[in-house]
């Protein structure tokens, strides 16, 4: 499985933890992260990348992470397709992938340690969508998607 990296300057430490935590694990791994601390990366920037990564079919999943992991999910749900979750605990990583068919795992560097981090991706990568009822309203919300990805303007 490849697996796309983006984070902004406040998540360099825990992105590089994860990317190599999971490419021992096997998994191959792509960074569009920020590199240099001292640099300041716009969060929006490499979730678009990371979004864009999984559409054009370069990755298979995401994980994204910033100070909190909510503007970089944010930023990559705006891209068709993508259902990005933010979780600080494994209950949750688990279930947004079984039930909500969730391609990117976003966390926040500020919320979560490393060990907690490597737990929350341990849950995600190791579940399964259940499909069932559960793909009825993931096929909901891509209708909303549908009805208003492409009208709504700021």
């Amino acid at each position: 499985m490849k697996v796309a990296f983006g984070c902004d300057h406040a998540a360099i430490d825990l992105k590089n933890e994860l990317l190599k935590y999971l490419t021992e694990k096997g998994y191959e791994c792509i960074d569009f992260g920020a590199q240099d601390p001292n640099v300041k990366v716009n969060y929006p920037e490499p979730g678009l990348k990371v979004a864009e990564a999984i559409m054009r079919g370069e990755a298979d999943k995401g994980v994204l992470i910033c100070g909190t992991g909510i503007g970089i999910s944010l930023a990559a749900n705006k891209v068709p397709g993508i259902r990005a979750a933010v979780c600080s605990e494994p209950y949750s990583a688990k279930m947004t992938v079984e039930h909500n068919n969730a391609n990117i795992i976003a966390m926040g560097a500020r919320v979560v340690g490393t060990e907690l981090a490597k737990m929350i991706v341990d849950a995600f990568f190791g579940a399964s969508f259940e499909g069932g009822r559960h793909a009825e309203r993931v096929a909901m919300i891509s209708d909303i998607e549908k009805k208003y990805g492409s009208q709504w303007h700021e």
